[in-house]
């Protein structure tokens, strides 16, 4: 791996999946609510966030950062860095296996590299603008089904019960013409999935920069197609993604009355 951004990207995660596999399934520490009293954020979360923040001032001290539980500075190289130090913290504080750390960078014109750690797994998804997608530096490619009645169709819900509300009349429209509805918990494992043929599909409104960020690139470089998708009540966009046979079906689906 000769990419200098890419190799922190993978250094930083790795770091910080082998900092949270410590702590993952002892007591939970330092429990706090964001935006809804189910929208958690914990002391795991914090740990992972300092650890790689500090290895991304000392290496790239001019980069720029946006991470999910707060850290951040301006960037004056152009680049900068967004990070999502535990993707499905809920899943972690319940001690179901099933969570990742996001890492990716950006420039003026998008994603440069984008990486999804899962140490549960010893699974880490890579992708650099324009050279494809690789998991444990195999390369991947997005699936080839063609029938949404035999997709598998990953998908996740909002903190806001209002936005909830409007995200059960989706997924009920979906259930009934796909294969089947995975729920797992982390928009950026389901994309990974994606990238590798796991899931057909995927869509989610709204989401985070931090969580799509890396998990789109990977997608794209995978061979699939990604949209913006609208969130219910003028939230943060997300995205609805698939194969290039599926995408249009799928977010027809999901967008159309």
């Amino acid at each position: 791996m000769t990419d200098p951004l890419l190799s922190l990207a993978v250094h930083a995660a790795e770091e910080a999946g082998a900092l949270l596999v410590e702590s993952f399934g002892g007591p939970a520490r330092g429990v706090d609510h964001k935006s809804t009293p189910t929208d958690l954020v914990s002391d795991a979360d914090r740990d992972a966030e300092e650890l790689i923040l500090g290895l991304l001032a000392r290496e790239r001290p001019d980069d720029g950062v946006l991470a999910e539980e707060g850290g951040g500075r301006e960037s004056t190289s152009g680049i900068t860095w967004i990070v999502d130090p535990l993707d499905a913290t809920v899943n972690f504080l319940f001690g179901i296996p099933h969570w990742c750390v996001s890492i990716a960078a950006a420039d003026a014109d998008g994603t440069i590299v984008g990486v999804v750690h899962n140490p549960n797994l010893a699974e880490t998804f890579t992708a650099k603008r324009g050279e494809g997608a690789h998991l444990n530096r195999r390369p991947i490619h997005v699936g080839e089904r063609s029938d949404l009645a035999g997709a598998l169709i990953a998908t996740g819900f909002s903190y806001d019960t209002a936005a909830r509300e409007e995200q059960a009349v989706i997924v009920a429209k979906v259930l009934p013409v796909v294969r089947d509805i995975r729920r797992a918990g982390s928009a950026a494992l389901d994309l990974a999935s994606l990238a590798t043929g796991r899931v057909d599909g995927f869509y989610e409104a709204p989401l985070e920069i931090w969580d799509k960020a890396a998990g789109v690139l990977l997608v794209t470089e995978a061979g699939g197609m990604v949209n913006e998708l609208a969130a219910p009540l003028g939230l943060t966009p997300g995205v609805v993604a698939a194969n290039p046979t599926l995408h249009g079906e799928l977010r027809r689906l999901v967008t159309e009355p």
